[in-house]
């Protein structure tokens, strides 16, 4: 007689985390079915509002304004590492795309045909058409579900989850309907978040005064129409819903940018807004360097790698993030910008061999104690190379601290220079020294998203080292828009749609005006006022601050909470994600229990991982690829493999 094994399961949060988990379900129950003689039944049940596949995010009907961050070659939804099971069906974007290209699906809408049509492996796309590839991608591994495995999607919210008694829970949903399940996979993603005080009192006087106030949200999910047309309109953040807000109020209004005389002209509608855009540097992000890859070629870490980490682990060393983890990546960054230096520009150093050499004996992390490397470097530097041709990082990050403007004219000015010459600088690519600089940077990501995971750093440098500084520090120069971005913005602050608050800025409300303000101490004249004014933020990923019903429950319940973490000085800090054990991820309960057949995957990770809200990453041949690359696949896979032996 045949053993027959049933199983059930509940994914709540059906964008790229939850599809995840699902495809290594199906991929491990066909395993499964092929090399065990018992059957195996599997129900899934999968629950969000949105649709399945693309989730909140990646909505497919969004404004094809809103652009990916990431290249075509870079995202994807299934795992290319062979020691896991190999997927059903589908592929990564980039060859998916191809596939379009040559033999596209009928239910492609002509939106989605004409995008695909100019759409090449280094452009960066749209996030609507990336919703197209997750959905597209969800409805092959559906068509390959193995015998005896049924899905069935719920297109509502999940409020509650509570032990039903006997293994198994209860998830509530907002229709009324309870679904009994053996395990339960938190994936919630993007989670709406309480705003903070400052935020409220603006909200509250924008209530009470007439105005407009836009509260940090999903781009997709603002109604735009809303801002009018010819007014000011303050908004607060440079980042990348920055971006996305622009070119919703500009392009996406009718305006049109304009090649012509070697630079980048607008030409507007007349139904823009002025936008006068603020953030605490004062200018928006570095835009990314045009390349191959991902990752610059000419640029190898020599001093932050594997092999380090490992040391570490060999010593039985747990490194700091200040004092172990930074000097090794600091070290590289030198390297790459001096290194790209002589090499771009060869009269800039005029003894190169000579300076490499020196400098190479600098950076050595065992030839000066971690005290005075930085020092020797600068002897190096004194004799070899000149003050204009030195490498300043903090000043890349905040290019314009220290300077004062006499008007917002005199800023808008030394933001469009600053905007421009990024540009150029994005346009050289492998060639400049300073988008080198920040590759390695980018390199390091990586690594060090492998190094801090799962307590691989001290709390304390957690909080006061990668989170304190360093975070914001990195974003501000490798999560850049295109550069394409910068130029648009340039073009738009010369045609007087876009203007600037400065460093620093402070937001209040004058109640006699019955106008929001903004001001910044380095940019002498009266602040900048508006009726309306836009949080171009994404809402705050810290779990203790959710304004989600079920996380809401959770914490309430007891049955999550959120994780402590001690500082330098030993007082207690409530960290951003949900306190869970390793591996695969399963929350802790406010008593120190751990729950079995409950599973985290995803965004409410990022007290134990760092940098989880990025895609995982196709393989790109010829180019680096790090194990932190597809993390979250393999966590997507470690889930599967615990449900399906439960």
């Amino acid at each position: 007689m045949e053993n027959t094994q049933s199983i059930r399961a509940a994914i709540i949060g059906a964008g790229p985390r939850g599809t995840s988990v699902l495809e290594r379900l199906l991929a491990r129950s066909a395993v499964h079915r092929a090399g065990s003689a018992g059957a195996l039944k599997v129900h899934i049940d999968v629950v969000d509002p949105y649709p399945a596949g693309p989730g909140h995010v990646w909505q497919p009907q969004q404004s094809r304004l809103f652009l990916m961050n990431t290249q075509s070659f870079y995202p994807t939804l299934i795992p290319e590492d062979p020691s896991l099971p190999a997927p059903l069906a589908g592929t990564s974007f980039d060859k998916w795309r191809e596939r379009q290209q040559r033999d596209p699906l009928p239910s492609l809408t002509a939106d989605e045909r004409a995008e695909l049509a100019v759409l090449e492996s280094n452009d960066f796309p749209s996030r609507a058409l990336y919703g197209r590839y997750l959905r597209s991608t969800l409805e092959d591994l559906l068509d390959k579900a193995p015998d005896g495995v049924t899905v069935q999607f719920h297109e509502t919210s999940a409020v509650s989850v509570r032990p039903a008694g006997d293994g198994t829970f209860d998830v509530g949903l907002a229709t009324g309907e309870t679904l009994r399940t053996g395990s339960v996979v938190l994936a919630l993603g993007h989670i709406p978040s309480r705003l903070n005080p400052e935020q409220r009192e603006l909200q509250a006087a924008a209530e009470h005064l007439g105005l407009q106030y836009f509260p940090p949200a999903a781009p997709a999910d603002v109604d735009w129409s809303r801002i009018p047309a010819g007014e000011p309109v303050l908004v607060r953040g440079m980042g990348l819903n920055f971006f996305d807000t622009m070119v919703q109020l500009t392009e996406g209004r009718g305006g049109k940018f304009i090649s012509g005389g070697g630079r980048l002209e607008y030409e507007p509608s007349g139904q823009e807004p002025l936008i006068i855009a603020a953030s605490r540097r004062g200018t928006p992000y570095r835009a990314k360097a045009a390349l191959d890859g991902y990752y610059p070629a000419s640029v190898t870490l020599r001093y932050l790698t594997e092999a380090a980490l490992e040391r570490f682990r060999r010593a039985g060393i747990r490194p700091g993030f200040d004092h172990d983890l930074w000097p090794l990546l600091h070290r590289d960054t030198l390297w790459a910008y001096y290194s790209t230096l002589v090499r771009a520009q060869p009269a800039a150093v005029p003894d190169r061999a000579a300076f490499l050499a020196a400098l190479e004996e600098a950076l050595h992390p065992h030839a000066h104690s971690a005290a005075n490397w930085e020092d020797s470097v600068e002897s190096v530097l004194a004799v070899h190379v000149g003050p204009r041709h030195r490498l300043d990082l903090p000043a890349l990050a905040a290019p314009l601290a220290g300077r004062t403007f006499g008007s917002r004219t005199e800023l808008d000015a030394a933001v469009v220079e600053y905007l421009l010459d990024d540009a150029r600088r994005s346009a050289l690519g492998e060639d400049d020294p300073v988008k080198m600089a920040i590759g390695a940077l980018h390199h390091g990501r990586a690594v060090l998203k492998t190094a801090v995971a799962d307590g691989g750093i001290t709390d304390a440098s957690w909080v006061a080292g990668l989170r304190g500084w360093f975070e914001s520090f990195v974003e501000g120069l490798a999560s850049g828009p295109p550069a394409l971005r910068s130029e648009q913005l340039a073009a738009l602050a010369r045609a007087g749609v876009v203007s600037f608050v400065g460093p620093d800025p402070k937001f209040g409300v004058d109640r006699r005006t019955r106008l929001f303000t903004a001001s910044s101490p380095w940019v002498e004249g009266p602040p900048a006022a508006a009726r309306t004014m836009v949080e171009a933020l994404a809402p705050g990923n810290r779990v203790s601050a959710n304004d989600s019903p079920l996380l809401g429950q959770l914490l309430a319940d007891g049955a999550v909470r959120p994780r402590l973490m001690m500082t330098a000085e030993g007082a207690p800090v409530q960290s951003t994600g949900l306190d869970v054990v390793p591996h695969p991820y399963r929350p802790v309960a406010a008593n120190g229990a751990v729950t079995g057949s409950m599973y985290v995957l995803g965004l409410q990770l990022s007290s134990n991982q760092w940098g989880t809200a990025i895609a995982a990453e196709a393989a790109h041949p010829g180019y680096p690829s790090y194990r932190s690359g597809q993390r979250t696949l393999r966590d997507a896979d470690e889930i599967a493999a615990a449900i399906l032996a439960g």
